[in-house]
């Protein structure tokens, strides 16, 4: 399936590239409900492995925000 934009994102820098993703993400996350996207089980047992993990080592990792800087950081 191909969509026809009225703008040429390939002109965008990767930084606003990146920008633009997060952006339709956001608004697939604010627009679907949970059924729409429905999990796997292995991938819903994969997430419950993060999240323990994530408790039993809160310090551990990194925040988005630290993360998105870093990564919009490498393309500048």
């Amino acid at each position: 399936m191909t969509i026809e934009l009225s703008f040429d994102y390939r002109r965008l820098s990767v930084a606003q590239r990146l920008e633009l993703v997060e952006d339709i993400w956001d608004s697939i996350d604010a627009d679907a409900d949970a059924e729409m996207l429905p999990l796997t089980d292995d991938e819903r047992a994969m997430l419950d492995e993060r999240v323990a993990e994530l408790e039993a080592n809160p310090g551990q990792g990194e925040s988005w925000p630290e993360v998105r800087a870093r990564i919009l950081g490498r393309t500048r």
